[in-house]
């Protein structure tokens, strides 16, 4: 089964893209939904098992109320309130997220920084 994340903007999709393998699609809404966009979205994204994950703001919120709408199986990702939205969310902290989603097998995990020794 193929997978579908989507996201309200093109920053928040370079900021997961780098963390999943490209297995995963990986949608934008671009802050606005209306029925063409929304048409547009379902034939895109067909059986796939998606996810929602937006900005922990009033717009991502009213983003997030339609989709789930349409989409009502999606699971659902979220942000830390405090954050910068997906895109000023830490690597660290959206990796916990697609992993607690069970995504693990498409996460990009980043090398480890060297020790150094003193």
């Amino acid at each position: 089964m193929s997978i579908t994340i989507i996201v309200e903007g093109k920053n928040d999709r370079s900021r997961l893209r780098r963390l999943l393998t490209d297995e995963v699609d990986i949608l934008c809404t671009f802050g606005t939904l209306n029925t063409q966009k929304l048409d547009t979205l379902r034939r895109k994204i067909g059986d796939s098992e998606v996810f929602l994950y937006m900005d922990n703001d009033s717009s991502g919120r009213k983003i997030r109320g339609v989709l789930s709408d349409v989409f009502p199986d999606a699971v659902h990702l979220y942000t830390r309130r405090g954050y910068a939205g997906v895109e000023g969310t830490p690597d660290e902290y959206n990796i916990t997220q697609l992993e607690k989603a069970g995504l693990e097998e498409f996460i990009i995990y980043p090398a480890p920084s060297p020790f150094i020794e003193r």
